[in-house]
């Protein structure tokens, strides 16, 4: 499975991002999907998780309330809404498919798609 992630760019507190993550290669429905960030100088960071059918979702703590995962299988994409953001939100975000669920941990997903920068700042 390839995996491209876009979205990301420079925005103030409070404002809103939405990323996406098209996946080519493998019938996109065999794979629960999750997005990961990794801020300078940090371990990268389990953001949410999506099941195969898109009817259960995981977030990481720092997180919940505030954004939201879903996934159009017709479109093989993945998108992570993100709002009500915040400096500490800044990181690279990437995506990845894995095949189980629920899958928080970042070895057990089996492959990964190049991060997109997401930048907080006024």
């Amino acid at each position: 499975v390839q995996l491209q992630a876009s979205g990301g760019g420079l925005v103030q507190p409070g404002g809103s991002l939405r990323l996406s993550c098209v996946a080519s290669g493998r019938p996109f429905s065999n794979y629960v999907m999750g997005w990961f960030r990794q801020a300078p100088g940090k371990e990268r960071e389990f953001v949410a998780a999506i099941s195969w059918g898109g009817g259960r979702t995981d977030y990481g703590d720092p997180v919940k309330g505030r954004f939201t995962i879903s996934r159009d299988n017709a479109k093989n994409t993945v998108y992570l809404q993100m709002n009500s953001l915040k400096p500490e939100d800044t990181a690279v975000y990437s995506c990845a498919a894995g095949r189980k669920w629920p899958l928080r941990t970042l070895y057990e997903y089996d492959y990964w798609g190049q991060g997109t920068q997401v930048t907080v700042s006024s």
